[in-house]
C-alpha cells in the first residue's frame, strides 16, 4: 500500500472523515433547492400594475398632460371679458381689489382683448378664435375658469402645478400616479416627458422629477425632434440573443446582491430591462410612418407650424395605447417669446403658440375618442398661471395667479361643462375657486387613487401630492 494513505484508527475518525463528503453532498443539495426556489419565485417588479385604492371610482387608467408652458392668458383663450375693451387704457377700478405682480404696477392700465369669441357645440361654450380646432371638440372639454395658485413667478408656480409644492425636491404628478398604479407598459417607460425643442422651463428638470420617491418612479425624458430616443437599434454585430444574454447576466449579478426588495436595486434592474425591451419593441411605437395619412393630417404632421407638437401628441396617444401611465407633452420653453409668456406682445405671442398647438391638441382628443380611449384617458390642458388684465410694456400681459383657466377631458370628466368663474375683468377667481391641490385631488380620484392613501413616509412625515388635503371637485365629474 502507498505510504501516503492514512486509514482511520477508530470509529470517531472514520465518522469525521465521512462528514466531509456527506456534508458537501448535503450542502450541494441545499443550494440546489435554494436556487430552485429563487428561480420559481416571482421577481420583484416595482412597476408592476397595482389595483387602485377605490376601484369603484377608477374611470381613467392613463393621463396625458398637454402643458402650455409660460402661462397662457385666460382672457384671450377660455374666459371672455367684454368689460376689458370698455376699460381699455384706464386704471383698474378700485372695487376689484389688489393683487401682487412682478411688473404691473400703479401706473399700468387695463389692456383690451383683440380676440373674438363664439359659441360652439351643443353646450354653446364660448371659445376664442385662437382655437378653431379645439372649438370642434368643446363638448368633450370641461373648462375650469376659476383656477388659482399661490405663486406669481414661473419656477415656484411650475413646482406647485406639477408637485403641489412651491419648492423643488417633491415628486411630480407623473411619479405619484406611477407610484400608486404601476405601469401596464412592459417595453416602454411608465412616465414620459416630451419637452419642447426650444429649451427647458424656468423650474428645470426638478419640476418633473420623482423627488424622494424611489428612483424607479423618475420620468424618462425624450429628445425633441424626429428621433426622440437614441440608440434604439442593436449595435452592429450583436444579435438579439446575445443582447438578451448580456441583460440576463447583468440581472443575475444584481440579484445576487439584491437585499430583499431594495427599491434602488430594483430601479437599476428595471432600467436595464426596459432599455433592452425598448431596443426590441419600442422602434415600432416611435415610427409613425405607418400611420394613415388621415391620422397624420389630424395631428398636423407635415405642416411646418404643427409638425413638431403634432408628432409628440401622436406619440403620446401611441404610448398610452401601449400601457404607458403618464405622458407630459410640453409646448414652449427657453425664452419668453418661445413659450406662452407674453410680456411684450400678447397678440404676437399667442397667435404663434396657438397656431403650433391648437390642431394637434384637438387631433389628440378626436383620435382618442374614435379609438374608444378617451373615457379611460385623462387629458389636461393648461399652464402654471394666466395673464394680467393690465398691460405690461403697452401690448403684453404680466404673470397672473389669482384667477385663470385650465381644461380637462376624458377620464369620466363632464364634457361640455364650464366650472367656476372670475370677476368681470378676470382678476380673481370669485365663483367655485379651484386651487392646484383641489385639481390634483380630483385627478387622482378619477384614477381611483385616494389622496390620503397615496402617501410616502419621508423625514418622519407622510407626504402626499396634495400637501395637506385637496377638495374633490364633484361638479366636474360624472
Amino acid at each position: 500500500m502507498p505510504e501516503h494513505i492514512r486509514y482511520a484508527r477508530n470509529r470517531r475518525e472514520f465518522l469525521t472523515d465521512c462528514f466531509c463528503g456527506a456534508g458537501s453532498l448535503a450542502f450541494a443539495s441545499m443550494m440546489a433547492r435554494t436556487q430552485a426556489f429563487a428561480a420559481a419565485a416571482p421577481r420583484f417588479n416595482p412597476l408592476a400594475p397595482k389595483p387602485p385604492h377605490m376601484p369603484e371610482h377608477a374611470k381613467a387608467k392613463a393621463f396625458i398632460f398637454v402643458y402650455m408652458a409660460g402661462g397662457p392668458s385666460h382672457l384671450e383663450t377660455w374666459d371672455p371679458k367684454p368689460l376689458l375693451n370698455q376699460l381699455d387704457g384706464q386704471k383698474r377700478p378700485a372695487e376689484f381689489g389688489e393683487v401682487k405682480y412682478q411688473n404691473v404696477n400703479s401706473q399700468s392700465r387695463i389692456l383690451g382683448c383683440k380676440r373674438t369669441f363664439q359659441k360652439y357645440g351643443k353646450s354653446g361654450i364660448e371659445v376664442s378664435d385662437l382655437f378653431p380646432n379645439q372649438a370642434e371638440v368643446v363638448d368633450d372639454l370641461c373648462i375650469i375658469r376659476s383656477m388659482h395658485g399661490d405663486m406669481v413667478v414661473h419656477s415656484a408656480a411650475q413646482y406647485q402645478m406639477m408637485t403641489g409644492r412651491v419648492i423643488p425636491g417633491f415628486p411630480a404628478m407623473g411619479s405619484w400616479v406611477v407610484y400608486g398604479l404601476g405601469s401596464e407598459a412592459e417595453s416602454l417607460p411608465a412616465y414620459v416627458v416630451m419637452p419642447a425643442p426650444e429649451g427647458a422651463q424656468e423650474a428645470g428638470l426638478p419640476m418633473y422629477q420623482h423627488g424622494f420617491l424611489p428612483a424607479v418612479y423618475q420620468p424618462t425624458m425624450l429628445r425633441p425632434g424626429a428621433k426622440p430616443v437614441l440608440n434604439l437599434d442593436l449595435p452592429k454585430g450583436v444579435s438579439l440573443d446575445e443582447r438578451r444574454k448580456t441583460i440576463d447576466f447583468i440581472r443575475s449579478l444584481n440579484e445576487t446582491n439584491l437585499p430583499g426588495e431594495d427599491p434602488e436595486f430594483a430601479a437599476r434592474i428595471s432600467a436595464y430591462d426596459t432599455a433592452f425591451k425598448m431596443q426590441t419593441e419600442a422602434p415600432e411605437v416611435f415610427d409613425i410612418s405607418k400611420e394613415p395619412r388621415e391620422t397624420l393630417d389630424l395631428y398636423g404632421v407635415g405642416d411646418p407650424k404643427t409638425d413638431d407638437y403634432g408628432r409628440r401628441c401622436l406619440l403620446a396617444r401611441r404610448m398610452v395605447e401601449k400601457g404607458v401611465r403618464f405622458v407630459c407633452v410640453v409646448s414652449g420653453g427657453g425664452a419668453a417669446d418661445t413659450e406662452w409668456d407674453a410680456h411684450a406682445d400678447i397678440e404676437k405671442n399667442h397667435l404663434k403658440m396657438a397656431a403650433m398647438t391648437d390642431k394637434p391638441v384637438a387631433g389628440l382628443i378626436k383620435d382618442l375618442k374614435r379609438r374608444g380611449m378617451l373615457d379611460s384617458t385623462i387629458v389636461l390642458w393648461g399652464g402654471e398661471f394666466g395673464r394680467s388684465p393690465e398691460s405690461e410694456k403697452s401690448k403684453g400681459r404680466d404673470h397672473h395667479n389669482t384667477g385663470f383657466s385650465m381644461w380637462v377631458a376624458g377620464g369620466g370628466f363632464k364634457g361640455g361643462t364650464v366650472y367656476g368663474a372670475t370677476d368681470a375683468i378676470g382678476l380673481k377667481a370669485t365663483e367655485d375657486p379651484v386651487h392646484f391641490r383641489d385639481l390634483h385631488a380630483t385627478l387622482l380620484y378619477q384614477m381611483g387613487l385616494d389622496q390620503d392613501a397615496l402617501s410616502y413616509m419621508y423625514l418622519g412625515r407622510k407626504e402626499r401630492l396634495t400637501e395637506v388635503r385637496g377638495e374633490i371637485i364633484k361638479g366636474i365629474i360624472g
